[in-house]
């Protein structure tokens, strides 16, 4: 990509004698004049050039791998129609599962490569005869919570040496190899809005969804000019004055109701999820004990895991603040990614019964 920790990566593996082919990206376009000078994303032309730079410093071949179709399909597709659903969408996950870990493993094939190697804050381990992804060691920069999607497959054929190694440890190999990108920025936010302004994007793209403001007992407070606008736990552009602060506690797409209320109303003992996927291909037993983060930066907390047939939620030990439908719920034993699904909604039939009704599971083999 043109960051440190990508081009580390390819250090790391030519030293250890691997044949490395360096490839970056073009995912969607920008506008270079418009970029702010602060801009810390991706696939500028000065990214391409520092890793070009990189790839001459380990005299490797560097292609240029033109994505941008796929990634307005899968990634910012995906995007727009999670929040026309009401969901708040996670692209990085979606990037990840069917960019780098599906189409440029495809190509990494046409090119006679056996692996696909990222910069991820994540380690993968093989034993026992099957691969089990972890956490990097760096748990201020670990991204494990952004990969529970991957399969043994997947795994089976990438590379995650960053994750044995802390970010100043990384630094430190790039100032030691020269790398004129050693200093350079994490990048931040969503890569494909530059400018930061996420509701500017997606009115650009959508006709947004209207509808009431109402409050959990029903009655109506106002209208808003789009669900889009809105997400689970947000307090502030609600546009009503309360002498108590209040926040959004859901979404209907279907009816475009936005549904307000107190701190109390955003708390949830149990999540369903959809989308499920295990790294294992065999979920937890049935009832057993987990740790799930909700959101990227959230901590782990404990909860229990819950399916049969038609159904999977987790019951939380505590209940958990704005559970967020559209985010991750990735489960963890220790340091180790068990696999996580989307958060979902409960169905309407299942308000009145003893256990939440949640979607089918689907686990990758």
């Amino acid at each position: 990509s043109g960051g440190v920790d990508s081009s580390v990566t390819a250090l790391l593996l030519h030293r250890a004698g691997y044949q490395v082919i360096g490839v970056t990206l073009r995912l969607y376009n920008l506008d270079q004049e418009e970029l702010p000078s602060s801009y810390q994303g991706c696939c500028t032309l000065d990214d391409v050039e520092d890793a070009r730079r990189v790839c001459g410093i380990l005299e490797v071949p560097h292609y240029v791998l033109d994505m941008r179709r796929q990634f307005e399909s899968y990634v910012i597709d995906y995007f727009l129609e999670e929040y026309r659903n009401g969901n708040t969408p996670h692209p990085c996950i979606a990037c990840n599962d069917k960019i780098k870990f599906a189409f440029l493993a495809q190509r990494a094939e046409f090119l006679g490569a056996k692996y696909v190697a990222t910069g991820h804050y994540a380690r993968i381990q093989n034993r026992d005869g099957s691969h089990h992804l972890l956490k990097g060691l760096d748990t201020k920069k670990d991204q494990s919570y952004v990969l529970y999607g991957m399969g043994q497959e997947e795994l089976g054929r990438t590379l995650m040496p960053v994750g044995w190694y802390s970010k100043p440890d990384i630094r430190s190999l790039a100032n030691n190899a020269g790398f004129p990108n050693a200093d350079k920025p994490d990048s931040q936010d969503i890569c494909f809005i530059p400018l930061g302004d996420y509701r500017k994007f997606i009115k650009e793209r959508i006709t947004p969804t209207s509808g009431r403001l109402i409050t959990t007992d029903g009655i109506e407070v106002g209208r808003h000019s789009g669900i889009e606008m809105f997400t689970v736990g947000q307090r502030r552009g609600l546009g009503v004055s309360s002498s108590t602060p209040l926040y959004v506690t859901s979404i209907d797409s279907k009816s475009g109701d936005v549904t307000i209320g107190s701190e109390e109303h955003l708390y949830q003992e149990f999540l369903p999820m959809s989308h499920i996927n295990f790294i294992s291909g065999i979920p937890p037993i049935n009832g057993s004990s987990v740790s799930v983060k909700i959101r990227y930066k959230s901590p782990e907390v404990p909860a229990k895991f819950f399916h049969d047939k038609d159904n999977v939620y987790l019951r939380f030990a505590n209940p958990q603040r704005a559970v967020t439908p559209g985010q991750a719920a990735v489960l963890y034993h220790e340091e180790e990614v068990l696999g996580g699904g989307r958060i979902s909604r409960f169905p309407e039939t299942s308000k009145t019964s003893n256990r939440p009704y949640i979607h089918e599971i689907h686990a990758r083999p």
